[in-house]
């Protein structure tokens, strides 16, 4: 699950994990709830844990990148009535599955990093949103609630302080647009899952109405760590303005698909050897860096890229939520469209006209393409549907839909228009 890589830099979250040593007990003998405790025994100001989180550098690892410690500050300190800390663990980007071995493997982590935050913005409630398909994951992540509990790190005024911080768990049904955190938030209070308009932004009005903090799992899982190296010498794991070290997880043609965790700035081809390479010897083709939704780059391009937020807009993708798809030269790329096109078209809540009917749209054009039905002129109409979705709906399922769509026929225009002028796969016919 873990390794080192060329920098020499052990992993952070998922270090010295073995897959049953997830209970309070083994978290604590690895050094697990020590920054809570320093932070409430020494009475550090809320105010300072802020600035260290900004210090280091972490950025939001749920896909939008945006700096943990400034969406902190957001949080309204003097606000008198009850305030929310939420976690989105509704991990439903495909190839995504890093937040859920986190829970597995590490759930305590999660339960301190949250604490942690809690304790900076002056929240006393959070809730954890897990996605429904995983729900022995979500019964794993109850029995570390309880353990946490019993021992006093959640709950009354936790470790004899004057802080308390009561933390729940709630599973979703598998909604991939719950992982939007206004759609969230919305599943939370019992509503049918549909983004909110913005503004206002949760940090004002947010669960119930009230301000509203949310975090993906790795970011406040990322916490007690970056606080234990010190927030210095964790933002230069990385690199500026991408600090520490990030999770990806590796799916597609590679000898190990897994999760790897290694410093932003690594080279691509590191994380690639990481994963054993290249499954069977065969030529990479095409990486999709950050998930389904990421657009897709040539593996020759990506083979000179680093695993960061910046290097990767560089080369007209983005990071994401880490989800690394490998693909190599036996990959049709109008057929994988085919099928990230459907997933979106079933995913739309149907709120958006762009989305609700441009998704559809675009699986039907891609779908005839596919199936030898497609016109040249079809390939201008995709990227004008692509285009006319993009920036035109509440949330980022649409531009999530029209991404892959726009990436594929920029690198790959060619291999599409051989499938409409041959009725036949280019792939397959050489």
């Amino acid at each position: 699950m873990t390794a080192l890589h060329d920098r020499h830099i052990k992993p952070l979250i998922l270090a010295g994990l073995n897959g049953d040593n997830w209970h309070l007990k083994d978290y604590v003998s690895r050094g697990g709830y020590k920054q809570l405790a320093r932070i409430l025994k020494e009475n550090i100001a809320p105010e300072q844990v802020i600035a260290d989180v900004k210090e280091s550098g972490l950025r939001g690892r749920g896909g939008a990148g945006f700096p943990t410690g400034l969406k902190w500050s957001f949080m309204p300190r003097q606000f008198p009535g009850q305030k929310y800390l939420v976690c989105n663990s509704d991990e439903g980007e495909p190839g995504t599955f890093k937040d859920r071995d986190i829970m597995r493997y590490n759930p305590h982590a999660l339960i301190e990093g949250m604490a942690i935050a809690a304790y900076a913005m002056g929240i006393t409630i959070g809730y954890n949103y897990i996605h429904g398909e995983i729900f022995e994951t979500y019964q794993r992540f109850e029995i570390a609630l309880e353990q946490a509990r019993a021992a006093r790190f959640l709950g009354h005024k936790i470790l004899g302080s004057n802080f308390s911080f009561e933390l729940h768990a709630h599973h979703g049904y598998g909604a991939y647009i719950c992982g939007e955190e206004t759609a969230l938030l919305e599943s939370l209070e019992g509503k049918k899952g549909q983004p909110r308009f913005k503004p206002p932004f949760p940090a004002s009005f947010g669960l119930y109405g009230k301000p509203t903090t949310i975090n993906n799992t790795e970011t406040f899982a990322a916490v007690p760590f970056l606080l234990t190296v010190g927030p210095k010498k964790y933002l230069e794991m990385g690199k500026p303005n991408n600090g520490g070290t990030k999770i990806f997880s590796v799916s597609g043609d590679v000898e190990h698909p897994g999760n790897y965790e290694i410093p932003l700035g690594t080279s691509f081809s590191e994380l690639l050897k990481l994963a054993g390479g290249m499954r069977g010897g065969k030529k990479i083709k095409a990486v999709i860096p950050g998930g389904s939704s990421a657009p897709v780059v040539p593996g020759d391009l990506m083979m000179q890229t680093t695993m960061d937020y910046d290097s990767l807009a560089k080369v007209g993708s983005m990071l994401g939520s880490g989800a690394v798809i490998v693909m190599n030269e036996t990959r049709c790329m109008v057929r994988s469209l085919l099928r990230l096109s459907y997933f979106y078209f079933e995913e739309s809540c149907g709120q958006c006209t762009p989305c609700r009917e441009g998704t559809g749209w675009l699986w039907r054009v891609v779908n005839r393409i596919e199936h030898g039905q497609g016109c040249l002129e079809d390939l201008d109409l995709l990227n004008s549907l692509a285009q006319n979705i993009m920036g035109h709906t509440i949330c980022a399922l649409g531009d999530a839909a029209a991404m892959p769509v726009r990436g594929m026929l920029k690198h790959y225009w060619e291999e599409f228009s051989y499938h409409v002028e041959h009725k036949q796969c280019l792939v397959c016919a050489h």
